[in-house]
């Protein structure tokens, strides 16, 4: 990758990781439920499991789909049915101290492996190597990987924080509900570009 590209590279994940999405609007619900320390682990995991993913692709693994195109209408399924299974999570979130089981947020390794079936992450991934780093190198790879690195924790913090700011009105139990069911709806929604192009 030349230097001249580093500025569109840029520019690129600002956007692509800013933009809402399975990520993000996950994380402007555990900021409402959860708050932003206790978020922090899923910040993170997401963060570096993305770093790694786009390491991984550009190292050998978009190849496979290259090489095995049926791989592509498995992914979509098994995201589909992890995205339909987190939707439900969200919008039956208790509010914290509730007493009800269940309500905590991602942990760091299951946000970073979360990207595994996330089809805006895969999307990013394919789509970053195939314009900044066509060639493949080690080098050029590894540079994407950590220009979206240093990008997306900042980014992804931001809808975190968003979320602890709209938990000020989610003081009691149906605003919160309310919240929690449109952010459901709003991750399944966010499927629909990626999974039906």
């Amino acid at each position: 990758m030349t230097l001249d590209l580093l500025p569109a590279l840029l520019g690129f994940a600002l956007v692509t990781s800013a933009t809402p999405g399975p990520n993000n609007l996950m994380l402007m619900a555990s900021g409402a439920n959860f708050g932003f320390r206790r978020s922090l682990p899923h910040m993170l995991g997401i963060g570096v499991g993305f770093t790694l993913m786009i390491a991984l692709v550009g190292l050998g693994l978009s190849a496979l789909f290259d090489l095995v195109p049926a791989l592509h209408g498995v992914l979509k399924v098994v995201a589909l049915v992890y995205m339909l299974w987190l939707a439900w999570k969200i919008a039956h979130a208790a509010a914290p101290g509730s007493g009800r089981n269940g309500a905590r947020p991602m942990t760091f390794l299951q946000a970073a492996a979360f990207q595994w079936v996330n089809p805006k992450a895969w999307t990013m991934a394919l789509s970053a190597i195939a314009l900044y780093a066509p060639d493949r190198t080690v080098l050029s790879v590894v540079t994407v990987a950590l220009i979206f690195g240093a990008v997306n924790l900042p980014s992804v913090s931001c809808w975190t924080v968003l979320g602890g700011q709209v938990a000020r009105f989610l003081t009691d139990a149906r605003r919160l509900t309310i919240f929690n069911w449109t952010m459901a709806a709003a991750l399944m929604a966010s499927l629909i570009p990626v999974l039906w192009h």
